[in-house]
């Protein structure tokens, strides 16, 4: 018997964005209001005992990373950003990365908590962020982020300011440093997030469930993982429901645990649901999972998620089954830039990517190579795409396994993730260090998930005595066709699929070679050495029952890797459809091997040659899943032929203005299909197609729009390249733009864009709270302009942090306690670090000892400030005072009562002084009541 490696799975995955929510907790958008410096900021050079002795200290990080750092002449902007697209070509920079500099970049922002807020545990989420990263919080360093795919979880509840205070976020982004040979943009290019919960509450990724399907029923033993930042051992109950979407409660289950302070337990439930409706390709069904935890019957955090039941099977003689049925993988393989956006993808892009795949009749998305966005696994999960879900970096040292094991937290739960890549293509593939790598990574995710096999992306090695396919479930080919049925000659009992293919190249709407420009002509029959057609690789594939499936090179362009070209082309042309999603030769050719649900038919190249090509022979390709074709020239038979449905159909036809048609046929004769391209006239008018009638105004929704030029006769002109000036009204803004020419040099961040090969694309993005329509109209020389409505509809706005004015929160010591009134003034030794005692404004100090202290704070204000003045305010100062400024008096407080108090900072460059001696009575409480700021 063939070996059968089966995967039983009922899976979460928790709402991102608008849907996570709590009952007592919150999730909230840290995306609005960062400052942001292009370029390194070098620390200052540490010299001297008192600096080396206080910047030693925790909070107390200098240069761009201290809490009271002067960004106010930073660029403010909005999250998810990518400054790699923003800036300009450059023939000097490296190809891999699309001749783009990447460099170095600082971001800040600052935020408050609240009194309400104490107590509770405080995490920041950073989702992507290109390449590596520090990140400090009110100057304290609290990560180090090395790799530009994996989120980071930080907890700053010890960190974390209360009472209005600001915190403060400094982010220092390293992207000299690459992981990849492909565009990988640079910033913090996904979401972020601020996460308040009770001390008792459900950790980040902690919730998991392993189902066991039984007869017509699934058991499912889930486990959900409690923390305790709080001061007390807690004994909680855990509940885990299933909830139709009826809100009808399917199963329910709960236990008990005790966690410790800051430990954390593992609640263990069992639930069985009788007979769902099962996740599959065609209708991705989903329910939702509660999971509560509560303390004395009072819930304290409440994760509502969504689930899909679904089985997964490989077998090593019939490929792979979703839910007992056999399906072909039609996979590709894809990076996440796109045009006019970089890296920085808007969420709804994602939807619309998933749906140009589906569209072609593609059902499995491998993410080359690293881990995606969840925005992205979201749309996978309720489209109804399995994802091949890929680990970045090929390495068994702790920090490498900590990012596997992060990927394997967050994503085991979703119904689209069906199989893990440990890695893409490595040196040590093919000996024992490779298979010893593999064989440990594989325990480890083994360890989180046994319902998903382990599969590597190996490019070769796979027939050597001892390599990394022994240690993988499922055996991945790159570019390997010939040795397909050796090594199941060899291994019988091993599944395995091409895990990447293809390799072809072609330039959209080209169909003949421009070399001087780069282009390739769509005739799908250019590829890299290593690959091949797509039509020769789909039938390697398909005619190999034992063979998964296949995951082709690539789905989508991509910046980078301009292969077989280098400058001026800047990015790929593998895709099956290019940079802006607008669909090639392969698209069609694809889509007719791969859907038989709908009549496919396709003709290339256009219909418009030049007068001199009147009467010579025309290439034409057409692609069909009918079972013949036939074509008319102006309503005359040219020909037919039974169609090829691998290598599809070629003619040779002789060029005649007017309408080519091709007719699809059943094998009745009965036409089931039909084709007209037509000869267009010269542009005359421009013409925006939305990719949806309406936008959500929550000032995330974002939408493509094709842009294009007809005729007088409404015809598209396939050959126009008129350059186009976009205008938009208010309630949205243009984001970025593209048209798919690898060697188009022109900004993606302008409102100005060329066609390309009779096309362009328009992405815009909705602001928050608009009303009414949106009207986008473009404009350009000689023609008629076009214009598109796109309506608004109200939705519900993601609850974000509120954006907070930065200003110099002060910081202080204070001298000791005396009985006669102390010099405010004077100098405190370089090497005296004892003397005087660090103290916090908002806490009163108990004069036990004396009559009279001096709070004393050294600070630089920001510039606008040295050169304009500014106020500096101390809020609930308590006794009798003197303020003195620079060395000099200020203002004298005669009352002990507790005021707020202002004095003037007048201009002046540089570093300033501010002493405050307070008197007050021995046994009573006296001091800075409150915060002091320079406003």
């Amino acid at each position: 018997m063939k070996k059968i490696i089966t995967y039983l799975i009922l899976s979460l995955f928790f709402f991102s964005a608008y849907s996570q929510t709590t009952t007592t907790g919150q999730k909230l958008s840290l995306d609005k209001g960062w400052r942001f410096h292009l370029g390194d900021i070098p620390f200052p050079i540490v010299k001297g005992h008192g600096f080396s002795y206080g910047t030693s200290k925790a909070g107390a990080a200098t240069g761009a990373a201290a809490v009271t750092y002067d960004d106010q002449s930073w660029r403010k902007l909005n999250l998810p950003h990518d400054w790699a697209v923003e800036m300009p070509f450059d023939s000097t920079e490296n190809i891999s990365q699309g001749y783009r500099k990447r460099g170095y970049g600082w971001y800040r922002r600052s935020f408050q908590l609240t009194e309400a807020d104490k107590g509770k545990n405080i995490e920041l989420q950073f989702d992507g962020i290109a390449t590596n990263a520090t990140i400090w919080v009110n100057g304290t360093i609290v990560h180090h982020n090395f790799c530009g795919y994996t989120s980071s979880y930080i907890d700053i509840t010890t960190l974390a300011k209360y009472d209005g205070e600001p915190n403060i976020i400094s982010i220092k982004v390293d992207a000299v440093t690459h992981e990849g040979w492909w565009y990988e943009g640079a910033g913090i290019y996904r979401h972020t997030w601020l996460v308040k919960r009770d001390a008792l509450h459900i950790i980040t990724d902690g919730v998991y469930a392993n189902p066991v399907k039984k007869d017509q029923k699934w058991t499912i033993p889930a486990e959900v993982i409690v923390a305790n930042s709080g001061v007390k051992i807690e004994n909680a109950s855990v509940e885990v429901k299933v909830v139709d979407q009826t809100d009808k409660v399917l199963a329910i289950s709960s236990a008990n645990v005790t966690v410790p302070v800051f430990g954390q337990a593992i609640a263990k439930v069992n639930l069985t649901v009788d007979n769902p409706t099962l996740w599959s390709l065609e209708n991705p069904k989903l329910y939702k999972i509660v999971s509560s935890v509560k303390r004395n019957e009072t819930t304290t955090d409440r994760v509502i998620t969504k689930a899909g039941f679904r089985t997964i099977e490989f077998t090593a003689d019939k490929g792979f089954f979703l839910n007992g049925k056999n399906i072909k993988l039609k996979g590709t393989c894809n990076h996440q830039d796109h045009a006019g956006v970089g890296n920085a993808v808007p969420d709804a892009l994602w939807e619309f990517r998933i749906r140009k795949l589906k569209e072609m009749g593609s059902n499995a998305y491998r993410c080359s190579h690293n881990p995606p966005s969840v925005e992205f696994l979201d749309a996978c999960d309720s489209l109804g795409m399995l994802v091949m879900d890929e680990n970045r970096n090929f390495n068994t040292g702790d920090e490498y396994i900590r990012q596997l094991q992060w990927l394997i937290r967050r994503d085991r739960n979703r119904p689209s993730v069906f199989i893990w890549s440990v890695f893409n293509e490595e040196p040590f593939q093919g000996d024992s260090r490779g298979y010893e790598m593999v064989r440990l990574m594989s325990a480890k995710v083994k360890e989180l998930d046994l319902t998903r096999p382990v599969t590597a992306a190996q490019s070769g090695g796979q027939l050597s005595e001892l390599n990394v396919s022994h240690a993988a479930d499922v055996v991945g080919f790159n570019y390997q066709k010939d040795n397909y049925d050796e090594y199941h000659q060899k291994y019988p009992n091993k599944p395995m699929f091409s895990s990447e293919d293809v390799s072809a190249v072609m330039t959209r709407g080209v169909y003949a070679a421009d070399k001087k420009r780069g282009y390739i002509p769509s005739y799908d029959e250019n590829f890299q050495p290593w690959g091949s057609t797509n039509r020769v690789e789909w039938k390697m594939v398909d005619q190999r029952p034992y063979l998964a499936g296949c995951f082709v090179w690539t789905g989508f362009d991509y910046r980078g890797e301009p292969q077989p070209n280098e400058w001026p082309s800047t990015g790929s042309s593998f895709g099956i459809m290019d940079l802006c999603g607008f669909p090639k030769t392969a698209f069609w050719i694809h889509q007719a091997q791969w859907r038989n649900d709908i009549p496919v038919l396709q003709l290339v190249p256009h219909w418009n040659w030049p007068t001199d090509s009147i009467g010579k022979n025309i290439r034409v390709m057409a692609m069909s899943n009918a079972d013949s074709i036939a074509l008319f020239l102006n309503g005359k038979l040219i020909g037919g032929q039974k169609v090829d449905h691998y290598e599809m159909n070629f003619f040779k036809i002789p060029y005649q203005p007017g309408k080519l048609t091709a007719v699809g046929y059943n094998k009745d004769k009965k036409a089931v299909s039909k084709f007209v391209v037509e000869t267009a006239g010269q542009p005359n008018q421009l013409q925006l197609i939305p990719d949806r009638k309406t936008l959500k105004n929550d000032g995330w929704d974002a939408m493509p729009i094709t842009v294009q030029v007809l005729d007088k006769k409404g015809v598209p002109v396939p050959t126009a390249n008129n350059h186009i000036t976009f205008e938009i009204s208010d309630g949205a803004a243009i984001i970025g733009t593209g048209n798919g020419d690898p060697t188009n040099h022109v900004s993606e961040k302008t409102n100005q864009r060329s066609l390309f090969n009779g096309l362009a694309q328009l992405i815009i993005q909705s602001k928050e709270g608009a009303t009414g329509t949106i009207t986008i109209t473009a404009k350009a020389d000689g023609i008629k302009l076009g214009s598109a409505t796109i309506a608004l509809v109200n939705s519900a706005v993601p609850a974000f942090v509120p954006e907070f004015s930065t200003v110099i929160n002060l910081n202080w010591i204070m001298s000791p306690f005396t009985n006669e009134k102390q010099d405010p003034i004077r100098s405190i030794g370089e090497t005296d670090m004892n003397t005087w005692a660090a103290v916090k404004a908002g806490s009163l100090q108990n004069f036990a000892t004396g009559n009279f202290t001096v709070f004393r704070s050294t600070f630089i204000p920001f510039k606008k400030q040295q050169l304009r003045g500014a106020t500096i305010k101390i809020k609930k100062l308590k006794g009798k005072a003197e303020i003195w400024l620079d060395g000099k008096l200020a203002k004298t407080k005669t009352t002990v009562t507790e005021e707020d108090v202002e004095i003037a900072l007048p201009p002046k460059e540089g570093e300033r002084i501010l002493n405050i001696m307070v008197e007050g009575s021995k046994g009573t409480s006296a001091g800075l009541g409150g915060a002091v700021t320079v406003e």
